[in-house]
């Protein structure tokens, strides 16, 4: 199974947060799954930093380059899925992130319920 992760458990999941339940803990080790970091949830990141909403950490890259996360970046059949994604979030990453798991047939790891709106499976922590 492919997993997306939403920007929201990608931070938790690498500074290993509490918030994070014993079963997705379980899942993220599983060596039977592969994980993804979507690009657009590195954007965000980036402008929550420079906004002062997200606290800057030089090692963030560092970090994540020695996760068992693969990267997706944003291609053309992404940006095309958009089209067709009825305006349920109007939060523009999460929107990507949805139109990546439409098309790439993944699950998208996420708190957010309106997210689970959309016809994509979902796995909520």
């Amino acid at each position: 199974m492919n997993y997306l992760l939403d920007t929201h458990i990608l931070l938790s999941a690498l500074y290993d947060d509490e918030s994070l339940s014993p079963t997705l803990r379980l899942i993220l080790q599983d060596k039977e799954h592969a994980f993804f970091v979507s690009h657009a949830s590195l954007w965000e990141i980036s402008l929550q930093q420079q906004q002062g909403h997200l606290e800057f950490d030089p090692d963030f890259y560092n970090i994540l380059g020695q996760t068992n996360l693969n990267q997706l970046p944003i291609e053309p059949k992404h940006i095309a899925a958009l089209t067709s994604l009825p305006p349920m979030h109007k939060d523009p990453f999460d929107r990507m992130l949805v139109a990546q798991a439409a098309a790439e047939g993944m699950v998208i790891v996420t708190n957010d319920v309106r997210i689970s709106l959309y016809d994509v499976p979902t796995l909520r922590n």
